[in-house]
């Protein structure tokens, strides 16, 4: 499956204006990607990965990171490929950014001028692995 990585930037840059990362790197990727689900479900389900898993920063993934996952399995229909791509997505964004905390990529929420690019950059690693 081939996404438009323009349009999936755009999406996400967008949606980021007033959506948290883990919602606008999941939203970006299943709108682009034409998947079957709604704004509503989508906000529900990324919700609480919000700044590090609800808010916490400290110590908490980043929500890119968690929304690019959640993405990865809903588009998906193959388990094992599903395993395989969480965890060179995990190990793409660790080695971009150095860590894979919210509280170190943000400063423990203080700075959230990073906040866009990761998700942009996340969202192609997976929009890479789905044109694999």
């Amino acid at each position: 499956m081939k996404l438009d990585e323009n349009v999936l930037e755009e999406k996400i840059r967008e949606y980021r204006k007033s959506k948290s990362c883990s919602e606008s790197t999941l939203m970006g990727l299943c709108e682009t990607s034409g998947l079957s689900i709604t704004k509503d479900e989508m906000i529900k389900l990324a919700c609480g990965f919000a700044g590090g898993m609800g808010g916490t920063f400290d110590e908490g993934t980043c929500g890119a990171v968690t929304g690019a996952l959640m993405a990865n399995g809903l588009i998906l229909d193959d388990i094992s490929t599903i395993k395989s791509n969480a965890k060179e997505i995990f190990n793409a964004f660790k080695d971009e950014y150095g860590t894979v905390r919210c509280d170190k990529i943000t400063n423990h929420g203080k700075d959230k001028s990073p906040c866009v690019d990761c998700c942009v950059f996340i969202a192609n690693k997976v929009a890479d692995f789905l044109d694999e």
